[in-house]
């Protein structure tokens, strides 16, 4: 499987795609700020059609471009229902004071938008992804996993972990709707029970693993075990 993406406009926000090897059909999760033209792009240059846009949650930073993106293509958009309010009004989201930062910056729905949420299975692409509702940063944040073969044939779990884990970090809970105990909780329940091996894909930041931030994420210490 193809999975690769970019840091996009002044947040830095992840945006990936994901493709299974020689396919001409591709998945894209959390297009944010000034991504749509390098995603495009790229997406022309490796002659793949996005099937669907994937969003681990509503913040602008992660769901910014994801309406002309999906127009452009003819395709849905799934967002957990918790979050969708954002999708018209970001400031929801994170609070009056970016209001002059979005002076005369209108956001509408895109044509195709549909919920998803805990515990469901959706495919696209021939890509199969699992929901895991993880509510602290917002409260429609999710995890999307997949699984992937490595080149000698061993299997691969994925976490998009949206902005809910980094590598040696976790999600903020400052914002409208975050929830700091809620965070935690959610990490033990739904990340922490994963096989060390999973590789996490977060929103910001590089990649790492589960076991890597089970024993070296500061935030994470003894988590599990008090849960």
């Amino acid at each position: 499987m193809l999975v690769t993406g970019f840091p996009a406009g002044m947040f830095q926000t992840n945006c990936y795609i994901l493709a299974q090897d020689n396919a001409k059909e591709c998945v894209v999760v959390d297009p944010g700020q000034d991504a749509a033209e390098p995603l495009v792009e790229f997406l022309t240059g490796s002659d793949l059609t996005p099937r669907a846009v994937l969003l681990t949650h509503g913040h602008l930073d992660h769901m910014w471009s994801a309406q002309p993106v999906a127009d452009r293509y003819g395709i849905p958009v799934y967002i957990h229902p918790d979050d969708r309010m954002m999708l018209t009004d970001p400031l929801q989201g994170m609070g009056s004071s970016l209001a002059p930062f979005l002076d005369g910056v209108e956001f509408v729905e895109p044509q195709q938008v549909v919920e998803f949420g805990d515990g469901d299975e959706i495919e696209h692409a021939g890509i199969e992804f699992a929901v895991d509702h993880t509510p602290g940063h917002t409260r429609g944040s999710v995890v999307l996993r997949t699984r992937t073969t490595t080149p000698d044939g061993a299997a691969l779990n994925v976490a998009l972990t949206g902005d809910t884990l980094f590598q040696g970090s976790i999600g903020r809970t400052d914002l409208p709707g975050g929830d700091h105990a809620q965070l935690l909780d959610s990490i033990a329940r739904k990340l922490l029970v994963l096989d060390d091996g999973t590789n996490i894909l977060p929103g910001h930041g590089g990649s790492s693993t589960i076991g890597q931030e089970r024993v070296s994420n500061p935030f994470l210490t003894g988590l599990a075990e008090s849960r």
